[in-house]
């Protein structure tokens, strides 16, 4: 590697949806801003895949291609944006010759390594919530089987992400949250797209609130740049 791409590493943001692009982008400025990003979109796979009802084969080859294409034109880091594909990149991980993310691994890794009983999961619809409630279950119950989880779909997210609304996004977070019977330590957030308001519910809700974009970012920076990750990004505070 260069003295250039030392300091300032390329990396690729793939994204199954335009929706992802401005959080990840946002937190690496913040979190890592000496990268180079590079945004590879394929804006059907999140569509196609929710109307297939999950990532089929065909769909994964996609991606695995966007991956490809990646590492073979100079990256020095990829990161998944959108959580249903994440575990193709569990899966190329150990082929790469760079280092590949799922867009959630670090979030959960905050959330299983926190001092968390109950951790509630959000989205913005029932697939990526079905997805990723699957496997952080599956995680916790290797790493930190009293861990109880339980998820929710804030109806109106989706709506309000898309327009842009982090208020109206924050208010339906809020309210999916307060819904709920049981009590939670923590929320962990399914998706890039609603990380917007992770500030917002935070203090709504006087609960620590993990997102994958800057704990993401900050997974990069130190295992590329070779520093130790920031505390405010690996721990359970609120701006996670």
């Amino acid at each position: 590697m260069t003295d250039q791409r030392r300091t300032a590493p390329l990396i690729s943001l793939i994204s199954a949806t335009p929706l992802a692009i401005p959080p990840a982008a946002g937190a690496f400025h913040e979190v890592f801003p000496e990268a180079r990003l590079w945004n590879l979109l394929d804006d059907r796979l999140l569509d196609d895949a929710t109307a297939e009802g999950g990532v089929t084969d065909g769909l994964a080859e996609r991606m695995t291609r966007l991956i490809r294409h990646a590492e073979t034109e100079g990256a020095d880091g990829i990161l998944l944006t959108c959580s249903m594909y994440g575990p193709i990149a569990e899966r190329l991980s150990t082929e790469l010759s760079i280092p590949i993310y799922a867009p959630d691994a670090s979030a959960f890794d905050a959330a299983l390594e926190g001092s968390y009983d109950r951790i509630l999961l959000l989205a913005s619809a029932a697939g990526p919530l079905e997805d990723a409630l699957e496997r952080f279950t599956r995680a916790a119950a290797a790493t930190n089987p009293g861990l109880k989880v339980s998820g929710t779909v804030a109806d109106g997210a989706a709506a309000a992400a898309t327009a842009g609304d982090t208020a109206r996004l924050a208010e339906s977070l809020e309210k999916a949250c307060t819904s709920q019977s049981t009590d939670f330590d923590a929320v962990l957030l399914a998706q890039y797209s609603l990380s917007p308001a992770a500030d917002a519910l935070s203090q709504a809700l006087g609960k620590p609130v993990l997102a994958g974009p800057k704990l993401a970012a900050a997974t990069l920076r130190a295992q590329l740049l070779g520093e130790p990750l920031p505390a405010q990004t690996s721990t359970k505070a609120n701006n996670a």
